[in-house]
């Protein structure tokens, strides 16, 4: 009985140092971030990873049209706002969020979800493994057609006057997301 809780406990601590070196190992090829804005007493941050498009046709295929994707890679992306904004005249409440996207050729669907899941796809299928039922905001942005290339995945913030504007960047595509503060 000794001699088998023994083997147990090594493979226990095997398993949980092969999860830390995957991790490690993963995030050196998408690299995690932060994407910050601040003004007026508003806070909004964005955490993500950023892949790059290293030769891949990225949308389209390495992320499919029409299927949900989690905005970058490794753990989903999180959105936190410590003030009430609102997307597209939806209001989203200050918190810590979940941010998924179903990418198409001329629209891309934005998904504010309050849940946040440990590694944002199943395992082996690798489709995101979102709740569409903890989904707090659903909006339609335009996804504009660039001459630029986007090596790598990247969301930032553009603020001009009163307009806020969330943008993500990838391969030859732009997509502007509309926050109106108060």
């Amino acid at each position: 009985m000794k001699k088998l809780i023994i083997i147990g406990s090594i493979t226990i601590a095997l398993v949980v140092i092969v999860a830390i070196i995957m991790r490690s190992y993963t995030k050196s090829f998408s690299p995690a971030d932060m994407s910050v804005h601040e003004g007026n007493d508003l806070s909004i941050v964005v955490n993500y990873c950023r892949p790059f498009k290293k030769g891949r046709e990225v949308f389209g295929g390495l992320v499919p049209f029409g299927e949900v994707w989690r905005t970058g890679a490794n753990e989903p992306t999180t959105f936190s706002t410590n003030q009430s904004i609102k997307i597209k005249n939806q209001v989203l409440e200050p918190g810590t969020y979940s941010l998924w996207t179903i990418p198409q050729q001329d629209t891309w669907t934005v998904i504010i979800n309050s849940k946040i899941p440990g590694w944002g796809v199943k395992v082996p299928s690798g489709k995101a493994n979102r709740n569409p039922e903890n989904d707090v905001l659903k909006v339609d942005v335009p996804a504009i057609k660039t001459q630029d290339l986007f090596e790598q995945f990247t969301i930032s913030f553009d603020q001009m006057n009163d307009e806020l504007d969330m943008v993500m960047m990838w391969e030859n595509t732009l997509v502007v997301v509309p926050i109106q503060t108060n």
